[in-house]
């Protein structure tokens, strides 16, 4: 019998888990390439036409590893490799988005397909609590940090497992572990990985992350009583979930029944946290539950304030340039965060516009997303796009920065201003994450 010849679509992440997972090994198919998609901040890799996911963890069958190629060049690989079935396999993107690829694939000759839940996520050995999102930038990271806290209070060791986010050498990155701030330094991570990985890591949580999420669960597994899953833009867990706790933005109405696979996440839903409710209308908040209750009725809502803090008087009467965290403002379209909202909370004089100032790639980043709204995204996948974003900085000449990228921006960049970290922290208010956890004490042995 001839093998299914497979393609998958994907973004450096979810697509690597769901080859591990379901194609690894499977003598009826054979995995002829991955795409990249160059809009999820990862378009570096056009640099690097060799690009390839690599031998040692493909395994059995591809002993020159399987070739990464733009997913612009769809159509072309299609034809080119018989291709039978297209795969899609990445997040945070709107449902018409998903079938205008299965449009290009079906127009190409080929099928297209969805992983599902039942076959990518792992059966983990110890209770799993994970954390998703309708869309990135809803606060899965603060609520994340506050569930681990409340198991640690409650005598559980407990490992953090991230979604993955390896854009370098995916051998050396299989399975990562981070303990210290300097393992990140040793790790050469990127920016976007200080955003996820800091804030557990400050409050004492140990954090997995990497390609091999079978390898990562079995290092997890050994050192801890519960694992807390902190998924990546509104991606699905990669664990069976004994609880699980999906984020909803009233700033964004509407987006929970909109994007991929956030949608998906909301119907799978044990609880529903409508977070940032302190900086939301009632009728966002009200739109969002009426979704809530359209689709998941089973699920319990959570209302929540994400609560923003800083050095005031740092920003108090000073010209300032506000740095927002990259994905949410990016592909998660959002115009602004929790920067732009203390800097005028704390009384900043003006707020800089960084685009004229923009340079190198964060200059395209501006002519990409026209929607932001005199903000500049903490964009630093690489080391030049680090030094364009210290750049663009100085040339904007401000008198402070105020950083809502939820890391301590100071670590990577030297300017010769005063940077101040903006922090948010969860506040729920109709229910504490202890009583939310209590309903689950046999499930998570508390």
């Amino acid at each position: 019998m001839s093998q299914t010849r497979v393609l998958i679509m994907g973004a450096a992440g979810r697509d690597f888990h769901d080859f591990n997972t379901v194609f690894r090994g499977e003598d009826a198919t054979e995995v002829v390439a991955f795409t990249h998609t160059a809009s999820q901040n990862i378009g570096e890799l056009e640099a690097l036409p060799n690009r390839r996911y690599p031998p040692e963890l493909a395994g059995d069958g591809y002993p020159d590893g399987i070739p990464i190629r733009p997913e612009a060049d769809l159509e072309s690989i299609v034809v080119e490799e018989d291709v039978d079935t297209v795969v899609f396999s990445y997040s945070d993107v709107s449902h018409e988005h998903v079938i205008h690829q299965a449009s290009r694939a079906l127009a190409a000759g080929a099928d297209f397909r969805l992983i599902g839940p039942d076959r990518m996520m792992l059966e983990a050995s110890v209770p799993v609590v994970a954390v998703d999102a309708v869309r990135t930038g809803c606060g899965k990271s603060q609520t994340a940090r506050a569930l681990a806290d409340v198991l640690r209070d409650r005598g559980k060791a407990v490992a953090v497992v991230r979604e993955p986010m390896p854009y370098g050498d995916l051998v050396a990155q299989r399975v990562q572990r981070f303990e210290t701030l300097a393992d990140l330094d040793e790790g050469d991570v990127t920016i976007e990985e200080r955003e996820e990985y800091e804030g557990h890591i400050e409050r004492g949580h140990v954090v997995f992350a990497g390609v091999d999420y079978r390898a990562i669960l079995e290092r997890a597994e050994a050192e801890a009583d519960v694992i807390v899953w902190d998924g990546g833009n509104n991606e699905l867990p990669f664990f069976v979930p004994d609880v699980h706790v999906v984020l909803a933005d009233p700033t964004r109405p509407g987006a929970e029944l909109a994007y991929h696979p956030g949608e998906t996440n909301l119907r799978l839903a044990d609880y529903v946290l409508i977070n940032k409710e302190n900086t939301a209308d009632v009728a966002g908040i009200r739109a969002v539950e009426r979704n809530v209750r359209q689709v998941n009725p089973d699920a319990t809502i959570v209302h929540a304030n994400s609560v923003i803090t800083a050095d005031g008087t740092a920003i108090a009467g000073k010209r300032a340039l506000v740095v927002e965290d990259g994905p949410t403002l990016t592909h998660g379209d959002a115009s602004h965060g929790a920067g732009l909202i203390a800097a005028r909370q704390y009384g900043a004089a003006a707020i800089v516009d960084p685009e004229p100032a923009a340079v190198g790639s964060l200059a395209r980043v501006f002519e990409a997303y026209d929607h932001l709204e005199a903000v500049l995204p903490a964009m630093g996948y690489s080391d030049e796009q680090i030094a364009d974003l210290e750049a663009t900085i100085r040339a904007a000449d401000p008198e402070v920065v105020v950083s809502g990228t939820p890391f301590d921006l100071s670590r990577v960049i030297d300017v010769d201003v005063p940077i101040v970290r903006v922090r948010y922290e969860l506040e729920t208010k109709d229910v504490s994450l202890d009583d939310l956890l209590d309903r689950h004490a046999d499930a998570l042995g508390l």
